[in-house]
């Protein structure tokens, strides 16, 4: 087969102990899915969850033990940290059911949903999409992917943020408003996911900005912790 025009490269993360490297198909994100952030977003409550979209290229991959670089974004003053749990897609499918829905993960990784968020208060006020503040380039930095069978109980591990050595964000994928299984449910009535779909699964309380020159060293229990420098 060929194209009219150069093929995009594949987007890929690295795998923890192996040289395979993972696939990355669609990267879907879930909003205000911790009740400490959802109030500091203004909102309370166990409201219905609702999902975005980042392209597959925002994925920058840091592998473990590695910093990675994310460019201060144009056009934004107020860019902010938010550490997230990512789970992995290994096994596709459409409605599925919370009881089913951790048999389709293979992995786990620790992400940052960066976001512009002085544009994403603008396109709020104005009732339209949130994709300038969201899903521009290079906006989920992700570290390296570890089996689900290896990340030990990852439903209530701890996930933390600190920018420059002082905390920023900590609390425990147990206060997801919409734990994982909940979430695969939702998610795969809307979508059919398939094998190599991403979910940032949101983000706890304490997000800020950041500038350029700040290192964001973050992590979740069970998983290897990502490093990124703004630049």
């Amino acid at each position: 087969m060929t194209f009219v025009v150069p093929a995009a490269p594949v987007v890929s993360l690295p795998v923890v102990g192996s040289t395979e490297r993972f696939p990355v198909r669609r990267v879907y994100c879930v909003g205000r899915n911790y009740e400490e952030h959802a109030k500091e977003m203004g909102f309370t409550g166990r409201e219905p969850p609702f999902f975005f979209l980042k392209p597959a290229d925002a994925v920058v991959p840091v592998p473990a033990g590695e910093t990675g670089s994310m460019p201060y974004p144009p056009l934004t003053k107020n860019l902010h940290h938010e550490i997230e749990l990512v789970a992995a897609i290994g096994k596709g499918g459409r409605d599925i059911k919370a009881a089913d829905a951790l048999a389709h993960i293979w992995g786990y990784a620790v992400g940052l949903d960066m976001t512009r968020r002085d544009l994403q208060g603008e396109m709020k006020k104005q009732g339209r999409p949130w994709e300038i503040g969201k899903a521009f380039d290079q906006s989920a930095p992700t570290g390296p992917l570890v089996p689900a069978a290896q990340a030990g109980d990852i439903q209530n591990a701890a996930i933390w943020l600190q920018v420059n050595g002082a905390d920023r964000q900590r609390s425990n994928v147990a206060k997801l408003i919409w734990n994982l299984a909940e979430t695969i449910e939702h998610l795969s009535a809307a979508w059919e996911l398939q094998p190599g779909d991403l979910i940032f699964t949101g983000t706890p309380e304490g997000v800020n900005a950041v500038v350029a020159g700040d290192l964001l060293v973050g992590g979740v229990d069970g998983l290897p912790e990502l490093r990124v420098r703004i630049a």
